[in-house]
């Protein structure tokens, strides 16, 4: 059997199933009174719901429910054009009624903002990370007490500085190694390293030794 895909794909608008919140019966008749699957790009919400539906077939004997919904759809979809002009006010054959509709939009809306107060109370995880940066100097002659002193002076929610040590990189020169842990969400490591350019008078270069997720 076929029929007019106009009527299923506004009824499937809004509803992911025939009937109800999870596959049953009803979709399984509908499913079976369709010729094939239908197109994606005229009927995208009947296409979706066939592709979906058909996942279950190997289940489809097991569902729940009756399919009295789907037989009514098809129903109606196979119906004398006629009675299409019959009084507006009859009884909509695609859905369950207003009281119904407005019930389980109520109750829908109960499990959401059940499942939003348990989200917004859970504890959230802050992303943090350690981090080796090394720190070098112009020449040999650069003040390193003071280039360190400048690079503490950074300071930004979600940054903080750790032990530091001067490593030889030949010729006299020293390079600062120092460790700090920064929140992700908060700090940025090229913004942090752009401003300890600034410091041109002792920082020639800057670099990310090692980073490790805390």
């Amino acid at each position: 059997m076929s029929f007019d895909l106009t009527k299923l794909e506004a009824h499937l608008a809004s509803r992911s199933y025939v009937e109800g919140y999870t596959a049953s019966q009803a979709d399984v008749h509908v499913f079976k009174a369709l010729s094939g699957a239908p197109n994606a790009t005229t009927a995208p919400h009947a296409a979706r719901w066939y592709t979906h539906i058909k996942s279950y077939e190997s289940e489809f004997t097991s569902l729940p429910g009756t399919s009295k919904a789907g037989e009514a759809l098809t129903a109606a979809a196979a119906a004398p054009a006629a009675a299409a002009e019959e009084d507006d006010d009859e009884v909509d054959l695609f859905g369950s009624d207003e009281e119904e509709d407005a019930e389980a939009e109520r109750i829908k809306a109960e499990r959401v903002a059940e499942y939003a107060a348990k989200k917004a109370n859970k504890p959230k995880t802050i992303a943090k990370s350690v981090v080796t940066l090394e720190v070098k100097p112009w020449d040999d002659e650069t003040d390193m007490k003071a280039l360190e002193d400048a690079v503490r002076s950074i300071e930004q929610e979600g940054l903080v500085w750790g032990s530091s040590k001067l490593v030889p990189v030949g010729f006299g020169i020293r390079k600062l190694q120092i460790t700090l842990v920064i929140e992700d969400e908060l700090v940025s490591l090229d913004e942090l390293q752009e401003k300890l350019a600034e410091f041109e008078d002792y920082v020639q270069s800057t670099d990310v030794a090692a980073m490790q997720k805390l």
